[in-house]
């Protein structure tokens, strides 16, 4: 008990660097796993909600900190704030109706369509595709990527990361305002899953809050001393890879019973 509790702390620990770091990773690399792991959809998906908002508001302070993104009110809002703000309107919204949605639909259809957007955007990055930035564009990465967090818990992170460099958008930049974005939104759909199932059992919040918050402190640091260049084939590969990643798990390659 004490192991799997520990072991899961060190795993969530691991994904909320590597999500703090890269903009991409908590609950996209956790929800699979805690699935193999033999806990059910409806305890994963607000577990990982809710820690990742914590973990997330630690990292964002942390990014302004080292100067990865500009969050500062004093002078109006900056241009990354303005991309926050963006990617959590309507976000909050379509996080609502996703969490709506999630008790009924298909886990088939639903990781088949995130490892597929996943890969796309991943591989729009590798060969440096660009598109000319719009609000509206902006909004459309954050309304999709919301709805994707509300349905599985994961892929928030690769779709507004992806979205934002494809977008024109500085690769260290985009990755503080996707951390930013995340906290609020992350509460609004856990919170939805608490109206719509009650509240989920609380160990693997504790384990999974530890890693998350700790990890949230250290991440952005790792941000600002990776290479622009090297960073774009990082963010690039890892999105192709965790898109696999899920299709595999959906073919059931691998089950582990951990308890809490």
């Amino acid at each position: 008990m004490i192991f799997e509790f520990i072991l899961i702390i060190f795993i969530a620990f691991v994904c909320e660097w590597v999500d703090s770091a890269l903009g991409m990773g908590y609950g996209t690399i956790l929800s699979p796993l805690l699935l193999i792991f033999g806990f059910s959809p409806l305890v994963v998906v607000p577990s990982i909600l809710l820690t990742q908002a914590f973990g997330g508001l630690a990292a964002s302070i942390f990014h302004h900190r080292r100067g990865n993104a500009n969050f500062s009110f004093k002078n109006g809002l900056t241009d990354d704030m303005k991309t926050v703000l963006i990617l959590t309107s309507l976000g909050v919204v379509a996080t609502i109706i996703s969490a709506i949605v999630a008790v009924n639909i298909s886990k088939t259809v639903l990781t088949s369509y995130i490892s597929l957007l996943v890969i796309v955007m991943g591989l729009l990055i590798l060969f440096n595709f660009r598109f000319v930035y719009t609000t509206g564009k902006m909004l459309l990465v954050g309304v999709i990527s919301a709805f994707n967090k509300g349905l599985s818990g994961g892929g928030f992170g690769p779709v507004v990361t992806g979205g934002q460099i494809v977008l024109g958008k500085d690769h260290k930049q985009a990755i503080a305002c996707t951390t930013a974005a995340e906290p609020l939104i992350c509460i609004v759909g856990f919170i939805t899953y608490v109206f719509l199932k009650g509240w989920p059992e609380m160990n693997l919040i504790y384990a999974l809050g530890i890693g998350a918050i700790i990890a949230g402190v250290f991440g952005p640091s790792t941000t600002q001393k990776i290479n622009k260049r090297a960073l774009r084939y990082i963010v690039g590969f890892i999105m192709v890879l965790l898109g696999i990643l899920s299709a595999l798990v959906l073919l059931g390659v691998l089950k582990v019973k951990i308890g809490l």
